[in-house]
């Protein structure tokens, strides 16, 4: 339902769809794409009208059906040209299968498993499938990265903005806050924006795959010049205001992003994102089976780092035991809705802070959820390291794709501790999948067209 606010709020988003219409007619289908994605995220509110029988209408929602609804007017032929593929398999199986299992399993019968998988489709594999459509090639998801970057830096002044007023620009605007407690916009002295994001963590996730993508951009020359200002101007402001998000999360998946885009780019090495999925996977194993040693790790990381940090993790690493435990009961298909997979105590008071991604599908939807989700978000970028090994990647074609997927895989680590669901992720996998799965022959001469076009701007 839409939060006490002012009449802005469904104003924005009943007007949305009408919005990428005039968009569609204004830009060419692969701009228009990602200026409606990038734009709703950044800009409007966050809320959701209830409409029966059908996902919550959002601004995410919005823009599914705003261009579902515009491909189907001004470019139809498109759906027709589509295949699904071998890749979309985990996808589908998330959206459809894993939420309809679950409710069956339930015993909450086949229209909740029906909603709920309409809603998952709409969440997850509508913005997958858009990326499918439009993104997947070299030119695609190099207009994506350079949109990410583009649009972080308009985000700019209104992230200085709420750090130098203490204030949210969320509930200035559209006369509502996002639910975020007031305790959690303080940080290291100073405030956290969220500007008009759900989380000033998601915020945080934003900048920095807007600062990943915007190094791979300037340092390979994809771009030197934006708005007449050369880009390591533009970056520098960017990565200062990475600085003033204050997310300690995020500083960690920057560096660990950078690292892998050195190692790719210096000693042709793609070391670092294999072990990332590694290391997310055995993770991911490890916790759902109640063998992950979360006492040790915290005692370790107690000696290196602030304690009131480490005591967050370990307050965390408790809940997902706690959580963990519940969901083994019904370890295939999991809990299915209604929030019967949190933990309760004899006065009926919810005990239990789910904070990740991962708990909650497993909970939810069981190991079958927690597996076809990891996949449907990897398994592109998996692919892709395979089909376009490092040697590419610092050629001004492969760069912004290669830098795509590794905030694709750092956004699936990120999703092992929050549960910030960024359908800009979504959209760029979508475009890897189709970039991947392509013959090889197909996917040569791209590489070799967008030399040329390099080679000669003109």
């Amino acid at each position: 339902m839409i939060p006490a606010g002012n009449a802005l709020v469904p104003l924005a988003l009943y007007a949305w769809i009408p919005f990428v219409l005039y968009i569609y007619l204004r830009y060419p289908a692969q701009r228009a794409v990602i200026i409606c994605f990038i734009v709703a995220t950044l800009f409007l509110p966050v809320a959701a009208i209830v409409l029966p029988g059908i996902p919550d209408y959002t601004k995410m929602t919005a823009t599914s059906y705003g261009i579902l609804l515009a491909t189907a007017i001004y470019d139809s032929k498109r759906f027709s040209q589509f295949r699904l593929s071998w890749i979309d398999i985990p996808m589908i199986l998330w959206c459809t299968v894993a939420p309809f299992m679950s409710s069956m399993t339930n015993d909450l019968g086949a229209y909740d498993g029906f909603s709920n998988a309409l809603n998952q489709t709409v969440v997850w594999g509508a913005p997958y499938f858009l990326g499918r459509l439009y993104l997947g090639n070299l030119e695609g998801l190099r207009l994506l990265a350079i949109g990410i970057f583009t649009w972080a830096l308009i985000y700019v002044p209104l992230c200085w903005y709420e750090a130098r007023t203490f204030s949210s620009l969320h509930v200035l605007v559209y006369g509502t806050d996002t639910g975020r407690e007031a305790a959690q916009s303080i940080r290291y002295g100073g405030y956290r924006p969220q500007v008009f994001m759900e989380h000033g963590l998601m915020l945080g996730i934003w900048l920095m795959a807007a600062c990943i993508v915007g190094i791979a951009l300037w340092r390979t020359g994809t771009i030197k010049r934006l708005w007449n200002v050369p880009i390591g101007v533009l970056m520098a402001v960017l990565l200062f205001t990475f600085v003033i998000a204050r997310s300690t999360g995020a500083y960690g998946l920057f560096l660990i992003g950078i690292a892998a885009l050195l190692l790719g780019w210096r000693f042709r090495n793609t070391f670092i994102p294999w072990l990332l999925i590694a290391g997310i996977c055995i993770y991911l194993y490890m916790a759902a089976s109640g063998t992950f040693p979360a006492d040790s790790v915290t005692q370790t990381l107690s000696q290196m780092f602030n304690p009131d940090r480490v005591q967050s993790l370990q307050f965390r690493f408790d809940n997902e035991e706690i959580l963990g435990a519940r969901a083994r009961e019904r370890a295939l298909f999991g809990w299915g809705g209604f929030g019967r997979n949190r933990v309760f105590n004899e006065m009926g008071e919810d005990t239990t802070v789910t904070d990740s991604l991962w708990i909650i599908a497993f909970g939810v939807y069981g190991t079958f959820g927690l597996v076809s989700l990891t996949a449907a978000i990897l398994l592109p970028s998996v692919v892709f390291l395979i089909r376009y090994p490092a040697k590419l990647w610092k050629h001004p074609s492969v760069a912004p794709a290669a830098a795509l997927v590794i905030c694709i895989i750092l956004y699936m680590l990120d999703c092992v501790l929050n549960a910030m669901v960024n359908p800009i992720f979504m959209l760029a996998s979508g475009g890897i999948a189709t970039l991947v799965v392509q013959p090889k022959r197909v996917a040569a001469a791209q590489l070799q067209r967008r030399v040329r076009q390099v080679a000669s701007p003109s």
